[in-house]
């Protein structure tokens, strides 16, 4: 077999990525890609990267072509409230924000959330029963996560359409970007989120409650504090990172789920197997499919060196069913596997998913909750994929119940 370009944009990819993750894994692992960066698809190689501590950084990547026209379009800023929020940042900026963040987003925290958490989801559950069935992402996998942040937060009253809206244009940027325009909405849906979040904190400064919102006003550590700008991109980092993918873990689990009939009937019969199983899920159908590194000097990786000021992409979903790692039943969705938590779905080392605990709950509770109390749940029409090769998920779940 010769060696396979990364094409995420061939037909079909969005539907399912993986036949083509396989095929880069066998003949070209290590990948210098044409348009200037790098993909890794084998576990050993994006767990080496995620583990390195290489740069988030934007600052360090060399000249590009594609991405120095999109930066001319839009501004040198980088996106994401001026790159200050803990995924864009290094040591020791990184490791400042991600402390004053993590201790008001504790296990503890996170814990206390499981009753309103099954309290939302058999509400969405009720309005399943009384309409025989609906969209899975429009009724449960989309609003569930999204009233939790909010209501983690303490945002007053907002647009919460407007808000998603948004959110949706802001996620994008995680994608590969070649559209000039749209780099410019989201530049524009950036600058309006964040100046809707400082409002809110100007708020919430004379109106302190019980809630993450405030305690990351409030939150010191050996005297420091987040600044303004700090504070603003940590929440609209929360607000996108906080929902959009677990979206994409409840949906994409479920269509699994119902793929995989045999699974749904060993998890019914078994519901302490749900905790095993939201792992296997993440690792099945991964939320985010990549992650991004930057090399800030010559980095050895796969038997082979990647230039310093290289745009890295690990890709996580290519290493969560990887062969070499998994076994060859890697491609097989098994809810009891044994070390189905080795996933890389929430990265690895330094910047691993400050959410991951969050994200299990809902998952969770969720999943499991709608599997036991169905059980005639069944796909009703064509699972809608949302077109996105990063964030990929279902956006549209017709079900029965």
């Amino acid at each position: 077999m010769s060696a396979v370009l990364f094409n995420p944009f061939a037909p079909g990819f969005t539907d399912n990525p993986y036949p083509h993750y396989r095929e880069l894994r066998d003949t070209n692992p290590v990948q210098d890609h044409p348009l200037g960066f790098w993909v890794l698809s084998r576990h050993a190689d994006v767990t080496t990267v995620l583990r390195a501590g290489l740069s988030a950084e934007t600052r360090h990547l060399a000249p590009n072509p594609t991405r120095d026209a999109i930066q001319d379009a839009v501004g040198s800023e980088p996106w994401r409230s001026g790159g200050r929020s803990m995924i864009d940042r290094d040591p020791p900026d990184h490791t400042r924000l991600r402390g004053l963040v993590a201790k008001v987003f504790t296990p503890r925290a996170i814990a206390a959330l499981e009753p309103r958490v099954t309290e939302l989801v058999d509400g969405a559950l009720d309005t399943l029963a009384a309409q025989g069935g609906g969209d899975l992402v429009e009724e449960l996998a989309f609003p569930l996560p999204f009233t939790v942040i909010n209501e983690m937060l303490g945002m007053p009253p907002t647009d919460a359409d407007r808000v998603r809206a948004l959110s949706g244009l802001l996620v994008r940027s995680l994608e590969p970007l070649t559209d000039v325009e749209l780099a410019r909405r989201i530049r524009d849906a950036d600058h309006e989120l964040s100046a809707l979040v400082r409002e809110v904190i100007a708020w919430k400064r004379a109106h302190p409650a019980d809630d993450l919102l405030t305690a990351l006003v409030q939150a010191e550590s050996e005297g420091d504090k987040l600044t303004d700008d700090e504070l603003v991109a940590q929440v609209v980092l929360l607000y996108v990172a906080g929902h959009e993918t677990t979206v994409n873990l409840v949906s994409n689990g479920v269509v699994a789920l119902l793929r995989n009939p045999d699974q749904l009937a060993a998890l019914r019969a078994d519901p302490e197997l749900v905790g095993n199983a939201v792992e296997e899920l993440l690792r099945f159908d991964s939320p985010v499919q990549s992650s991004r590194r930057i090399t800030v000097a010559p980095f050895e990786v796969g038997g082979r060196e990647i230039p310093a000021g290289t745009f890295v992409i690990a890709n996580l979903a290519a290493a969560n069913t990887d062969e070499r790692f998994w076994g060859p039943d890697a491609a097989e969705l098994r809810l009891d596997r044994a070390n189905a938590r080795n996933h890389v779905s929430f990265g690895a080392g330094p910047h691993h998913c400050l959410g991951a605990a969050l994200a299990r709950l809902e998952g969770r509770v969720a999943i499991g909750g709608l599997v036991q109390r169905f059980p005639d749940l069944a796909l009703a029409g064509q699972v809608v994929w949302n077109g996105r090769i990063n964030l990929r998920g279902a956006e549209k779940v017709p079900i029965t119940v």
